[in-house]
């Protein structure tokens, strides 16, 4: 033990573990226990910290250590959470300190050489190629999408350290470069699952069997589908009713779950009320806006990209403003955009030139009396035939009900769902939440010590993350991987990503300011949380804002109770170096943008721990936990849309009129690519069974500092109390955006998952810690 007493502290004599053979007494995974006897010096004082070496043949994972009865102490825990390997696989000892936290400043002179020692540890030396044994924490750039030894086809582009293609950084695992190209990566092969992360970012065993059970039904389910269809058209669906035959009560063998959103009625989905209010309450709800000008005007570059102003004009929508003229809607905010436009037209081109064929949307709905929102018109672009740098060529369509014209509007709600679906899945989703907060899982690791209070903080805010990140690069975002495969954008997804990164904004990621950027709230101190909602019945926004405030409670009096003052966060030097390796590494390519909080101030160190938790808890749980529920019909969300509208004359145009429902299928994703993308969103909507949700820990243990323990209770019966709020305000008939027609609650910002918190699965409820699936 190492006691307050030399630079490094007195170390006890040694102990060994005893009854080892006798207490194993299983061959699975289980927890286990073992007493330890330590002599003790009257001269140690409080012990603060261990040092341990297994001489065993294997691996064990080292939980908790709890020393009983220390003399003038009582007990002392030690949270480790650790697997520690056979001593010769390191060139250091293994230190463990007690759940006491120090600022660097604070740290007992015996301990600080052994922080200090540790942070190294972790680091690295940036060489060579990792080991499931190493701890290292490391940075890379997205260079491991391709695989160009396969062909020219799996060729990618390197995201990250260039201004053209930024992106976030991630885990470096120092695998050879490829043989053809010496800037990527090599790759392992694609069922060999042991991509290096540091082994505490792994998955448990319980939570890596759930992964695997999950993803073997799911994908087993499509290439049996595969192989016993007698379908005449086999990679087609001819009918809704072909579709639905693919779902069976419980998701029985061979048949998924059935969506929520199809549960009570197959066709509600395709009303205009029930698309508006995915747009407030599905699983992409932070895109819509409130727009200041008419027509919708482009931020693209006019030299590079030509006119992109909007062509929806006023003859085109005003007969259906229940009365009400443009200049009214806009002064009164009761015009709102869903706009895809800017985003998706400079990889327009490329991405049509694939089997995709698919269209930049805007999508401009009124805000009604009732609060919900009524589509007016929806605007499909494509590049100008002589070239983008000309400018785009629209189709405008408004909404109809009968006959051809109803079907084109249907097709028209199709597109405008598939840039959506697109969008989601690689910005909302994967780039805003999984990538962005990777580098905060690597430089917390790297500069913060266990011993930190803001690593006691965040530490449970990271679980999984890096392990679930890994396997997405190995078989989703890769080259040739599922999701090329299931979604419009093919071989320019992670580019087009990249692209898209350019305008993110560490502070944007904020709630409140989100909000306030799209116009869909101002400034009112009069309001619970200082804004006021443009659309009352805003789901995401009303449940996220109850959220977001009592995460930034409970940061709020964390924080003060380490940092009194300012200036205990200039001369934090742990604190310090974090923040700027985060903004000079970690998010490299944006490291001289001038809206970094400057993390001189408390208040500047709150609002970042309230973005990160948000972000990692949060934002992420109400774009990924409900995808099952509305995209898991595809129709409702296609993801890929495979010809253009259909011009009047053409046969495609005959058979929209004459079999509507053929013709809309033959458009959007095929039979077995919709098998494929249902099958992935289903595993990425499952909980897992040993979650840990918002407001919860691991261990009751985590610190041992009172005030900091009695603020997080606080914390989870504040977030009770929301919870309670939430099913209040989904009962109450006068939301409608709340169940909406298809009668889908709104619970994806239900902290807990209520009464069903300790059962995995499809829930579509309950904020996990973190960026885990």
């Amino acid at each position: 033990m190492l006691a307050a007493n030399g630079l490094k502290g007195k170390l006890g004599k040694a102990a060994f573990v005893e009854n080892w053979i006798s207490t194993l007494t299983s061959v699975s995974a289980s927890d286990a226990t073992f007493n330890i006897f330590f002599e003790w010096d009257e001269s140690m004082s409080v012990p603060g910290a261990f040092i341990i070496k297994n001489y065993h043949h294997n691996q064990f994972y080292l939980k908790t250590v709890t020393l009983e009865d220390v003399p003038g102490h009582g007990q002392i825990h030690f949270i480790c959470n650790s697997w520690v390997y056979p001593a010769h696989r390191y060139k250091y000892n293994r230190v463990f300190f007690a759940n006491k936290t120090y600022l660097p400043c604070n740290t007992p002179e015996p301990l600080r050489q052994y922080r200090q020692e540790e942070l190294i540890n972790l680091r690295g030396n940036g060489a060579g190629k990792l080991k499931e044994w190493d701890r290292v924490y490391d940075y890379a750039y997205y260079n491991d999408l391709g695989n160009p030894n396969k062909g020219t086809e799996y060729e990618r582009r390197v995201l990250g350290g260039s201004e053209k293609f930024p992106y976030p950084r991630r885990g470096r695992t120092g695998r050879a470069p490829t043989k053809k190209d010496p800037k990527t990566e090599s790759r392992l092969p694609l069922l060999n699952l042991d991509i290096y992360v540091p082994r505490d970012e792994r998955f448990n065993h319980v939570k890596f069997s759930d992964f695997l059970a999950y993803a073997f039904k799911s994908i087993g389910q499509v290439l049996v589908s595969e192989v016993i269809s007698f379908d005449k058209t086999p990679n087609e669906f001819d009918t809704f009713q072909d579709v639905l035959k693919v779902y069976g009560d419980g998701g029985k063998l061979l048949k998924l779950p059935m969506p929520d959103v199809i549960k009570e009625d197959k066709s509600a989905w395709r009303t205009d009320e029930e698309f508006g209010r995915e747009m407030l309450a599905g699983v992409n709800p932070v895109i819509i806006r409130c727009p200041q000008e008419f027509p919708p005007a482009s931020k693209l570059n006019p030299e590079e990209y030509g006119n992109q102003t909007s062509t929806i004009k006023r003859e085109h929508i005003e007969k259906k403003m229940n009365g009400l003229t443009i200049d009214e809607a806009l002064e009164n905010k009761k015009l709102f955009i869903l706009d895809h436009h800017d985003a998706l037209m400079p990889y327009l081109q490329d991405i049509n030139s694939t089997t995709t064929k698919t269209y930049a949307s805007r999508t401009l709905l009124l805000l009604q009396n009732n609060g919900t929102l009524k589509p007016l018109a929806i605007e499909l672009s494509l590049p100008h035939p002589q070239g983008v740098k000309h400018g785009a060529t629209s189709q405008v369509f408004t909404p109809a009900e009968h006959g051809v014209e109803g079907s084109v509007w249907q097709l028209a709600k199709a597109y405008a769902a598939v840039n959506d679906s697109g969008y989601h899945q690689l910005i909302s989703h994967w780039l805003n939440t999984h990538a962005v907060i990777e580098p905060f899982v690597i430089a917390t690791n790297r500069q913060l010590s266990v011993l930190h209070p803001i690593n006691k903080l965040l530490h449970p805010h990271f679980r999984d993350t890096m392990n679930i990140n890994a396997l997405a690069q190995h078989i989703l975002i890769n080259a040739g991987g599922v999701l090329e495969m299931t979604v419009f954008p093919a071989k320019y997804s992670m580019e087009m990503s990249a692209f898209i990164y350019k305008n993110w904004a560490f502070t944007d990621q904020a709630l409140p300011t989100d909000l306030l950027k799209r116009g869909m709230a101002v400034p009112d101190s009069s309001q619970p949380h200082g804004l006021r909602m443009l659309i009352e019945d805003y789901p995401y926004a009303v449940d996220g804002l109850e959220i977001w405030s009592a995460i930034k409670t409970w940061v709020t009096e964390y924080c003060s109770f380490y940092y009194p003052g300012d200036d205990m966060v200039k001369s934090d030097s742990e604190l310090q170096s974090w923040w700027t390796e985060l903004r000079d590494v970690g998010h490299g390519d944006k490291k001289d943008e001038p809206w970094w909080p400057k993390m001189q101030t408390r208040d500047e160190l709150i609002q970042t721990c309230n973005i990160i938790i948000w972000v990692a808890s949060a934002l992420h749980a109400a774009v990924n936990f409900g995808q099952y529920s509305y995209a898991g019909y595809l129709p409702n969300r296609p993801t890929i849309s495979r010809r253009f509208i259909p011009e009047p004359g053409t046969p495609e145009y005959a058979e929209l009129e004459s079999s509507p429902h053929r013709a809309f299928l033959k458009t959007i994703t095929s039979q077995f690519t919709t098998l494929l993308g249902v099958s992935l969103i289903e595993i990425l909507s499952q909980h897992s069974s040993d979650e840990i949700y918002l407001g919860q820990r691991d261990t009751p243990e985590w610190t041992s500092e009172a005030q900091p323990r009695e603020a997080f209770e606080r914390f989870g019966r504040n977030l009770v109390e929301i919870e309670g709020r939430i099913m209040d305000r989904n009962m109450d008939k006068r939301w409608k955006n709340r169940v909406g027609p298809a009668n889908v609650p709104y619970t994806l910002l239900y902290p807990s998952k209520s009464d069903t918190s300790k059962i995995g699965g499809l829930t579509g409820k309950g904020i996990p810690n973190s960026v885990s699936m």
